[in-house]
């Protein structure tokens, strides 16, 4: 590797940031060996890496789940410090015109087949169908104007500025936890409430505490507690219970630096070096931090209103039994193992490894001793259970068996970006995926001590997307971590369990507010 020189100053900003010398250098490193391609064997499928749940497995998941609820083992994480930025791409694509066309414009590109202008025509037509319509037409009311006059008129540039600019609902740089998703009769309800309502159903404890956890940028963390302070108490009242909401920031010491197109550090306008935030996959340090015993992870736009969730809450119940009985299996071996030194003890390990995670050879050799130590560095580990949608073509990852760092086959879940498709026998595995990750987790964090797991030591350092970006006009590389639920927990024991598409339901762009199931029942086809 070449060599680096970093001056008094740049160690100072360094040291500021929380970030080694070290791990600027391993980043750097990284640069250099570009993309490093996760190898994948091949799909995991239902009955090959999948389990299928039938009616007698789902009511020993659901009693197993009840007795973890009443010792008050689990807990909720959602990464929640995205803006909602992308979920408005478009609006703010036309907005950004010079000048904003209006509404006729805007139809006749649509159907001239224009995909954006399609979707921009179904946002403007359908506008009174969002939750935050009556928002919008009081903040356009405060600029002397008349939304839907406004809207009929074909005029959509001060509307636009209402929805998405400060000088309006600012709905553009939200976090997405706070923009209105769904409509009661008593009122909106942020993706932040839904989840409020949601955790209450199933990790509500005896005692009444519900204890959930949002992640949040820093500038937006007094926004988030302004709102918990306001929709709190109504909450509670209505579930009867009192959530534990507590909150976290990304740390700046997950930061990656970024380089130029020669692999340097690339240094802005003043000469210093530039470090962006990394990804979800910085997030492994707050939930590291935690220190919970079983956590459901869940994204924030996944949420439904509450006439839907049954069977949202339903498979969330089933999926914290499975992994509670998954974990007891693991624990007895561990307990046997460390208890009494057999070929009985070692021989069950072994096959209950096979069976459970491996889905293939589980071949050890060697002395005893040395085949017992294997198996408890195998089993003595994270566990998660992952929920996992027949493909629906939605965007991102899914399930596959591929091989991890330490040689072994095991169930991961892989995002496109890690695959090398220009190999076609990569491609050809990656094309033949039958599900796709709708990030349903729940996770045991707690080693059969009851210690919590240092979770850095298992994930894959490597496992990282190098991605191209630009500041003030200049291309840059930024390095984007372990995803939290791709290399972050590579090294964690897995289980994906095929789940209802019912239960996945995300709005990555506005437009997806108007689906069926985000609508108020009776209103969605209008």
């Amino acid at each position: 590797m070449r060599e680096r020189i970093f001056t008094k100053a740049d160690r100072e900003q360094m040291q500021l940031l929380g970030i080694s010398q070290w791990e600027v250098e391993r980043q750097l490193d990284l640069f250099e060996k570009r993309h490093i391609p996760i190898d994948l064997h091949r799909p995991c499928t239902l009955g090959d890496g999948i389990v299928g749940v039938d009616v007698h497995m789902a009511q020993v998941c659901e009693e197993a789940y009840k007795r973890g609820l009443k010792k008050g083992r689990f807990m909720k994480f959602v990464p929640a410090s995205g803006a909602a930025t992308r979920m408005f791409e478009d609006l703010f694509a036309v907005l950004e015109r010079n000048p904003v066309p209006d509404l006729a414009s805007i139809e006749k590109e649509a159907a001239a087949g224009d995909g954006r202008a399609q979707r921009l025509h179904t946002f403007f037509t359908r506008a009174h169908r969002f939750p935050f319509f009556e928002a919008w037409r009081q903040a356009m009311a405060h600029w002397g104007a008349d939304l839907a006059a406004e809207l009929r008129a074909g005029k959509i540039d001060r509307a636009l500025q209402a929805l998405l600019t400060p000088q309006g609902l600012d709905l553009g740089r939200l976090p997405k936890a706070l923009i209105p998703f769904h409509r009661y009769d008593d009122g909106l309800r942020t993706a932040l409430e839904e989840h409020l309502s949601e955790a209450a159903r199933y990790v509500r404890m005896p005692n009444g505490l519900c204890p959930i956890h949002f992640t949040v940028s820093p500038e937006h963390e007094e926004r988030f507690l302004q709102h918990i302070a306001a929709v709190r108490p109504r909450h509670e009242a209505l579930w009867d219970c009192s959530f534990q909401i507590t909150l976290s920031v990304q740390s700046p010491a997950t930061q990656t630096i970024a380089v130029d197109e020669n692999n340097r550090p690339f240094r802005n306008a003043a000469g210093q070096l530039v470090f962006r935030p990394a990804g979800h996959g910085a997030l492994l340090h707050n939930l590291n931090q935690l220190k919970g015993d079983l956590i459901y992870i869940k994204n924030i736009d996944n949420v439904v209103p509450d006439a839907l969730k049954g069977e949202t809450v339903r498979w969330k119940r089933i999926l914290g039994g499975f992994l509670i009985l998954v974990q007891e299996g693991i624990h007895r071996h561990i307990k046997a193992l460390r208890h009494k030194l057999s070929s009985e003890t070692v021989e069950q390990a072994r096959r209950f490894i096979q069976a459970t995670f491996w889905g293939g050879a589980c071949a050890i050799g060697g002395a005893l001793v040395a085949q017992r130590d294997l198996l408890l560095h195998v089993l003595n580990r994270p566990i998660r259970v992952c929920g996992m949608v027949r493909n629906v073509e939605e965007p991102g990852g899914g399930p596959f068996w591929a091989w991890d760092r330490e040689g072994r086959l095991t169930c991961q879940i892989v995002e496109k970006a890690q695959v090398d498709m220009n190999n076609p026998k990569q491609r050809a595995v990656w094309e033949r995926a039958t599900h796709f990750n709708p990030v349903d987790l729940v996770c045991a964090v707690r080693d059969a001590d009851g210690n919590p797991f240092d979770l850095m030591r298992y994930r894959d350092p490597e496992a990282v997307i190098i991605t191209r970006k630009s500041l003030n006009g200049r291309p840059l590389k930024a390095l984007e971590l372990p995803g939290l639920w791709n290399g972050s927990m590579a090294m964690w024991n897995t289980i994906f369990v095929e789940v209802p598409s019912q239960t996945f339901n995300p709005v990555k762009t506005v437009l997806d507010l108007l689906r069926p199931e985000h609508q108020p029942k009776g209103t969605a086809g209008e």
